[in-house]
């Protein structure tokens, strides 16, 4: 059953990622084009709605839609440029939670990572909603049943599209994405090229219709309309922030990577965005039920075409619209788990979340978000304007915290920067755009919903303060035990020197002795005090000790230069102490090591070795037990000895789990009693 389970997997997923190769690390990251695709066609997705979002608020004032947009456009470069100076700052992965906990404070980068991995679900939610959107807008009502589960069918394809890697997921989608921008390039091309006369009067007639709106609404009511309609259209923006995240996905040098990545990005959202925006003006497109706004566009573009032609045009087009609207949830999938990973290196998350697949990807984030994605989708029915309500106000709380973060380096650094004040007056700028855009969103979108999206996103800061809290406890309480065992080693080494009858240091030791093959992580106390309780507990029954110690490579290392290299030299170096250790009572010891990304994968592949050179083997390791339900301790730790130990029985081998309190471990002398 286990090998058939191993085909499936291998089938669906692929083989597994060879670490050793010094080739794999640059196979799979991402040059700027496929940077582009990936991490750029969420916010070039966007122009899908977010016009359409402006042309909404607008109503009957329509008119004042040009000037929104060239507003629009410069705010989406101000906020990129904002972001090329975080991707510059922080070289390796600047998103919102690094930028808010290195440059502000902890809790505050948990905040932001909080409100960002909400944000990233909502990203899938709505991206591969909209896309069932396009889809569904040209064909019947009576087919519109049928939408939730096409977008919940679309949803898993790419959970499993991303379980197989991130080029992989990212090559597959690359056509889609093509044609959606040859298919848009055209559109807005021919909107404009046939109506270069009307191109002249644009400028006039918008400052015309501007003045009869001033003459309705007043100078106050029309100023108040635009910013709402501003506003209103901020998820024009999500996705900017994608490619600082995405750093560690990308081929060297990764910040020239990023800035060119940021830069096509920034250009190909604001030639969308206005392109689309004159093209409704110029054909006077309106909503209507039923349809996109760029339904109704080419509907009005291919309206004098030849019948074949024009329908063939509007498939094509929609299609690639929605496509690209899946291709943009691969955003969340990519950024997500990444921000995950970080949050769970910090101890804010289950550290489970740093783990990688033997494909290198974060499987653990890969499939929350995929199944919180679920329950979204499944939830709102794929309701495109529900999930714009909860949509904007997150990616807006992260993007001014990272402003303000900024905006408080550039003055911290100022007498050694030179540039210092251009710089500031960029990210300054920014705080105040992407500040005024969160407090109208939060206000206007309030009682639409956006309060679930604050109580969603409070339950996830809540749930992380108290992971901290957690960890932070563990750590003080482990850290005591080192801090003992450092004391009284000496002393400790002693008393087992007359515990046990030591052999002499040229006598040959026997391969057939018993063998204690002891699981170790690391050379801590924790690591000791289990030790040294082995030996108090199993008096000269063991004469051959084998240490095994496999270096983890997760998401925090995975990206480093010569990650395998400092791995294996740190695991080496713990080892060595702990043989030294054992040669000092006189026995025989060595070590064996692994690096991989599966902690019981990577022991057992050693243990053949070790059984055959010591038959007599007994295979040892230590557990930590955690105050708290065993639920809650499962989440939070790494129970792997017992993934271990139930690998080891199939095989037939003998393993002790020896369990470890860690209060009782501080009583130093704990081990002579019992």
């Amino acid at each position: 059953m286990a090998d058939v389970i191993e085909k499936v997997k291998e089938t669906l997923l692929g083989n597994a990622r060879d670490l050793n190769d010094s080739s794999t690390f640059r196979q799979i990251a991402l040059v700027v084009f496929f940077a582009w695709v990936g991490l750029g066609s969420d916010a070039l997705s966007s122009s899908c709605y977010g016009p359409e979002e402006i042309y909404k608020t607008l109503g009957v004032h329509v008119n004042l839609s040009l000037i929104v947009g060239f507003i629009t456009m410069i705010t989406i470069f101000i906020i990129s440029t904002s972001y090329s100076q975080i991707i510059k700052l922080f070289p390796h992965g600047g998103g919102g939670y690094l930028v808010a906990s290195r440059l502000i404070s902890p809790t505050t980068g948990m905040i932001s990572g909080s409100a960002l991995l909400i944000d990233y679900v909502l990203t899938i939610s709505i991206s591969i909603s909209s896309g069932a959107d396009a889809v569904f807008s040209f064909l019947p009502v009576q087919y519109h049943e049928y939408k939730v589960l096409m977008a919940l069918i679309v949803l898993g394809i790419l959970v499993l599209l991303n379980l197989r890697g991130v080029k992989e997921s990212v090559v597959a989608l690359t056509p889609i994405f093509i044609i959606f921008l040859i298919a848009h390039v055209f559109l807005i091309g021919y909107a404009l090229t046939t109506h270069v006369p009307q191109l002249q009067s644009v400028a006039v007639k918008t400052g015309t219709d501007f003045s009869s709106s001033l003459h309705q609404l007043g100078i106050f009511g029309t100023i108040f309309l635009i910013m709402k309609a501003y506003s209103m259209g901020a998820g024009t923006y999500t996705g900017i922030e994608a490619v600082s995240n995405g750093i560690p996905n990308l081929r060297e040098p990764r910040v020239k990577t990023a800035i060119k990545t940021m830069r096509l990005l920034a250009t190909s959202l604001s030639v969308a965005v206005i392109g689309l925006i004159i093209s409704y003006f110029l054909f006077n497109v309106h909503i209507e039920a039923g349809k996109t706004l760029n339904a109704v566009l080419i509907t009005k573009i291919i309206s004098t075409w030849n019948p074949f032609l024009g329908n063939s045009f509007l498939y094509i087009t929609l299609i690639s619209e929605a496509a690209l609207l899946f291709v943009a949830a691969q955003t969340g999938f990519l950024d997500g788990p990444r921000v995950m990973a970080n949050m769970a290196h910090d101890s804010w998350l289950p550290r489970k979340f740093t783990m990688l697949s033997d494909r290198l990807v974060s499987q653990n984030g890969i499939l929350i978000m995929g199944v919180a994605a679920y329950f979204v989708i499944w939830l709102s029915k794929a309701t495109v304007g529900f999930l714009v309500v909860l949509y904007s106000i997150n990616v807006f709380i992260t993007f001014s915290l990272s402003q303000f973060g900024m905006v408080k380096h550039w003055i911290s650094v100022r007498k050694t920067e030179k540039t210092w004040f251009w710089k500031f007056l960029i990210n300054g700028t920014g705080l105040m755009l992407t500040l005024f855009i969160l407090i109208t969103v939060i206000v206007i979108k309030f009682d639409e919903g956006g309060w679930i999206t604050i109580l969603i996103t409070s339950t996830l800061i809540a749930f992380s303060w108290y992971i901290k809290r957690h960890y932070n406890q563990i750590g003080k309480e482990v850290g005591r035990i080192q801090n003992v065992m450092n004391v009284k080693m000496p002393e400790t080494i002693n008393e087992l020197k007359q515990l046990h009858v030591r052999k002499s240091i040229d006598e040959i030791y026997d391969v057939s002795d018993m063998t204690a093959v002891i699981l170790v992580n690391g050379y801590s106390g924790v690591g000791l005090y289990s030790l040294f309780k082995i030996l108090n507990k199993f008096k000269e029954v063991y004469k051959n000790f084998v240490f095994i110690q496999v270096g983890l490579v997760d998401a925090d290392s995975f990206h480093q230069e010569a990650v395998m290299e400092t791995i294996s030299q740190n695991i080496q170096q713990d080892l060595g102490k702990y043989v030294y250790l054992i040669h000092q009572l006189g026995y025989n010891a060595e070590y064996r090591y692994g690096i991989g990304t599966d902690v019981a994968e990577e022991v057992i592949k050693l243990v053949p070795e070790i059984v055959e050179k010591y038959p007599n083997t007994t295979f040892i390791g230590g557990q930590l037990v955690f105050g708290g339900t065993y639920r809650l301790s499962r989440l939070l730790h790494n129970y792997t000895i017992f993934s271990i130990q139930r690998r080891l029985y199939k095989l037939g081998l003998t393993t002790i789990i020896i369990p470890i309190s860690l209060r009782k471990a501080l009583q130093v002398n704990n081990y002579k009693q019992e």
